[in-house]
């Protein structure tokens, strides 16, 4: 099981967030938009592969896209429901 710091300190480090430090990003914080870490289209392909390669996890459902990265806790859900 993944924690949420693990799943942080894994984003900072291939989302190029280095100016972020785990206790930065609040577990309900989006993903994505001015409102949470800012995120767009090319780091959601980033995102994407970075699960694949860091927790073995595939996303191929795009359609789930919007739920699964809504925000960090609901990302942990998906990694740990699917581990």
């Amino acid at each position: 099981m993944i924690s949420i710091e693990q799943l942080k300190e894994v984003l900072i480090k291939n989302l190029k967030l280095e100016d972020m430090t785990p206790s930065d990003i609040d577990d309900h914080m989006p993903l994505f938009g001015d409102d949470g870490l800012g995120l767009d289209s090319v780091d959601s392909i980033e995102l994407v592969l970075t699960i694949d390669k860091e927790f073995g996890v595939k996303i191929t459902d795009s359609k789930e896209y919007e739920k699964i990265f809504s925000n960090v806790q609901s990302l942990l859900d998906f990694i740990n429901a699917t581990n």
